[in-house]
């Protein structure tokens, strides 16, 4: 890819206009520095995303950076034996949107240590979907397993159930056998997270 002008969601902090975000063209010299380019596919919108857009939360820590947290794409160009173009990557967290490049932009550029190839029978959409709440629900799970904690031992509680989060722990938790008691302070959203698994759903002072 030549170096053409292309879209990002771009966040800046000037002393002379202060703290803005909007959509700019740039192109892949903008980019922090990396040995993967991707064309991007999906990222997710996450809580902190919408923090370091507005500039209500200290997420970035150097300016100006594409926003973004996560990014699912395909390799167009990449100096690591590992990766060649036409692989479809992930990666979540990282440094995105804090001290790098994220992934609310037409290509990212990536550190090859942080990409993950998507696994068999998961799509670039489905993994942006997930996304990092998926991921951060997902290694709960995985601890748990690793502590020998088993359904066998009894239900478990989800706090915060309607976030991000809380919805794919109640999900993931309930397919992997648990049986999962839901915590939240939205009552109207009752039904829809037994919808996703949970087997009751008890206020937030219950918790």
């Amino acid at each position: 890819m030549n170096n053409q002008n292309f879209q990002a969601f771009r966040i800046r902090n000037d002393a002379d206009a202060g703290y803005r975000s909007g959509i700019e063209n740039i192109t892949l010299d903008d980019l922090s520095s990396g040995e993967i380019v991707i064309k991007t596919a999906y990222s997710s919108v996450n809580y902190k995303d919408a923090l370091a857009g507005t500039g209500q939360g200290k997420i970035l820590r150097q300016f100006p950076l594409n926003g973004g947290i996560d990014v699912a794409g395909t390799v167009i160009e990449s100096s690591d034996p590992d990766f060649k173009a036409g692989d479809e990557v992930l990666c979540t967290g990282c440094g995105l949107s804090e001290t790098r490049d994220g992934g609310y932009s037409e290509y990212a550029r990536l550190e090859s240590k942080w990409a993950v190839k998507i696994p068999a029978g998961l799509s670039l959409r489905e993994s942006m979907i997930l996304g990092t709440a998926g991921f951060t629900a997902a290694l709960a799970l995985y601890r748990m397993l690793q502590n020998a904690q088993t359904p066998e031992l009894g239900p478990i509680a989800v706090t915060g159930a309607t976030g991000g989060v809380g919805m794919l722990a109640v999900d993931i938790f309930t397919r992997a056998g648990f049986e999962v008691h839901a915590f939240s302070g939205k009552p109207e959203h009752a039904d829809f997270l037994k919808s996703l698994g949970a087997k009751q759903v008890l206020p937030r002072s219950a918790a």
